[in-house]
């Protein structure tokens, strides 16, 4: 079946650009974009012209996430499934694809209302990419962008996302509070354990996080270390997580969600031995609340 290829692009509405571009460039650090203007910031992590689209407005939360889909066959297969199984999809219009820096461009919406962007031929920036805070770079090759966790019960979303191509990696289920359990699913269109993840608990913005892996847990470190002397809310310590290996952090953006940053994630390199497990906690170690980490200090 046709599948996307990876998250290609997101997209967020910000109330403070200034801040989104300390956050982003001078402590995480991505490139800021050619085109970049007032009203709007793109971000680059590789040698694309942008991967991440900020637009000045008072949401505070992910617009739209945008989902490469090949090639003209791919995108058109891919349109047709989704209004087979009576989804809306609408063809852009030129000015918007332009705004994405694609070809050709599509609209729906998911079971949550999150705008779904499908596209082909994502363009590629004129110069290299090039960060002197990241010097592994970061992790695109085989995964695009990174992922999104959405708070949603994946029982609703995974039918939606099925139809995107995308497969079921694995569960996790865990009494994170007496009576209540958490149970995410997470889900791969490619060698990357997961591009998309869901899992119902109250939280008020579309996106819990958004996930950037660099290439050496080095930077991550370092990362940690830029956002610990800045004083920067985090979500979460230093940890790692069971089902995707991956060695990360989670820091509060400008706008409330958050960024996991992490390294050395597990990939699949076999859809075919891959075996579906359901996992019984959230992180291996670590992925401590900081005032937890800190009250247990004293």
């Amino acid at each position: 079946m046709t599948s996307v290829l990876e998250l290609g692009y997101l997209g967020i509405e910000a109330s403070d650009l200034p801040a989104w571009e300390h956050f982003a460039v001078e402590i995480l650090g991505l490139q800021r974009a050619e085109g970049s203007h007032a009203g709007q910031l793109g971000l680059r992590i590789d040698d694309r012209a942008q991967r991440i689209l900020i637009t000045q407005g008072s949401a505070d939360d992910m617009c739209y996430v945008g989902y490469d889909c090949g090639d003209d066959a791919g995108l058109e297969a891919i349109v047709e499934r989704l209004r087979g199984a009576g989804n809306v999809v609408d063809a852009c219009d030129a000015q918007t694809a332009a705004s994405r820096g694609v070809r050709r461009l599509f609209a729906t919406t998911d079971p949550r209302g999150s705008r779904i962007e499908l596209y082909v031929d994502l363009a590629r920036a004129a110069t290299p990419f090039h960060s002197d805070l990241v010097s592994s770079g970061f992790f695109t090759a085989n995964g695009g962008l990174g992922h999104t966790f959405f708070p949603a019960a994946h029982a609703t979303m995974r039918p939606f996302y099925e139809l995107l191509g995308f497969r079921l990696s694995d569960y996790i289920q865990q009494e994170i509070a007496p009576g209540m359990l958490m149970d995410a699913a997470f889900m791969h269109c490619n060698g990357r354990h997961h591009t998309v993840a869901f899992a119902a608990f109250p939280y008020p913005k579309k996106l819990h996080h958004l996930m950037l892996e660099v290439n050496n847990r080095i930077d991550v470190g370092l990362a940690y270390d830029r956002v610990l002397a800045a004083r920067l809310p985090l979500e979460s310590t230093m940890g790692m997580h069971p089902n995707d290996l991956m060695f990360s952090f989670y820091v509060k953006t400008p706008s409330g969600f958050a960024i996991e940053f992490g390294a050395e994630g597990r990939l699949i390199e076999d859809d075919a031995s891959w075996e579906v497990q359901t996992y019984d906690r959230l992180s291996i170690w670590g992925h401590k609340p900081p005032a937890e980490v800190v009250a247990g200090l004293s």
